[in-house]
């Protein structure tokens, strides 16, 4: 099987639910690349641009959705910019008592975070 790379949104509220994917990645057989694009410096100029390369050079999306989300104008961004690039998107819930349902995920594949779901969707692309 070759290698899918999948980048994964989320708020900046929500490392930590991100570092607990990463390390569920490495502990599994699932053939895939993480990509972490993480802001770690404030915004610029070339943020967008370099976040639409990996998009582009992604096979699919995942989407960590949580309360955090609605107001999370950079996870919001790179939701709508895999929509736009016609990427398969997945948003998988954060937290297991948060069910925040974002505007731009109406219509979109929304799930428990599950391994199962997750490998599914990787296996799928």
């Amino acid at each position: 099987m070759a290698t899918k790379r999948v980048f994964v949104a989320f708020a900046k509220e929500d490392e930590r639910a991100r570092d607990l994917l990463k390390g569920q990645s490495l502990n599994t057989a699932t053939d895939f690349e993480y990509v972490d694009m993480s802001v770690k410096e404030p915004y610029d100029i070339g943020w967008k641009d370099r976040v639409r390369t990996r998009i582009r050079g992604s096979h699919g999306v995942i989407a960590l959705i949580s309360k955090n989300t609605p107001s999370a104008t950079g996870e919001i961004w790179e939701i709508q910019s895999a929509i736009d690039e016609g990427k398969p998107l997945l948003g998988i819930w954060a937290y297991q008592n948060d069910r925040t349902r974002p505007s731009i995920m109406n219509g979109r594949k929304l799930v428990e975070w599950t391994w199962l779901g997750i490998t599914s969707f990787i296996n799928s692309l």
